[in-house]
């Protein structure tokens, strides 16, 4: 989604950038998912550069300047929609998210539940496969120094094979004594790795689930 300049000057003039000290807040939702990816701030600038780019851009309080979201990640995000909030004090951009969201590398930033836990939980679901698989495509478009997915990306097919074949090893192992958290942790290894395999024969999950849902039938 881009505009022209009159087009976004006559928007401007339909905000609120007095209530906030120039600032507004802008929420960024997935347009895939429906999740709700991010909350950050625009001033005039941020929000004429998202218009004028298609491309979120935010103003950063802490550092006092425009930020493009994923200039040093890669994880930008490409405009779809926009919406005002009746108030004009409040801006909502549905987007296309390029790998993971949160700088923490979770899809979102917010992934912690709130309950009555003494600590808080992580959300669990089936989507965490397809979030963690757009992180490894992530690294595999762009890599990163230090990034584990990156080198074995690298390293090549023999030697993820050898890594799924050496967790599933290890399943085996962890089974035959018991040991239920072992269980859980080779399992989600034996899961990562496969996901890495995927990526790197160009097998998107989706195939995979598709199949799952035709057996099931």
């Amino acid at each position: 989604m881009k505009a022209d300049s009159f087009r976004i000057e006559s928007i401007v003039k339909k905000l609120d950038f007095n209530k906030m000290e120039g600032l507004i807040p802008a929420i960024a939702q997935e347009k895939k998912t429906k999740d709700i990816l991010m909350l950050a701030y625009m001033n005039k600038e941020a929000f004429k550069k998202t218009l004028e780019t298609g491309l979120m851009h935010y103003w950063s309080r802490s550092r006092n300047k425009l930020w493009k979201k994923g200039e040093e990640s890669g994880n930008i995000q490409h405009v779809k929609e926009g919406f005002i909030d009746c108030d004009g004090d409040a801006l909502l951009f549905i987007v296309d998210q390029t790998g993971s969201c949160c700088h923490t590398g979770e899809h979102t930033c917010f992934y912690e539940k709130i309950g009555l836990e003494e600590k808080p939980t992580l959300t669990t679901d089936s989507s965490v496969l397809e979030e963690v698989f757009d992180v490894i495509l992530d690294r595999q478009k762009h890599p990163k120094k230090n990034s584990y997915v990156a080198s074995l990306l690298e390293k090549g097919e023999d030697q993820i094979l050898r890594k799924v074949t050496e967790e599933t090893t290890e399943l085996v192992l962890a089974t035959k004594e018991g040991i239920k958290e072992e269980i859980i942790h080779e399992s989600a290894d034996i899961l990562f790795h496969m996901l890495v395999l995927l990526a790197h024969k160009g097998v998107d999950v989706s195939e995979v689930f598709k199949e799952l849902r035709k057996r099931r039938k």
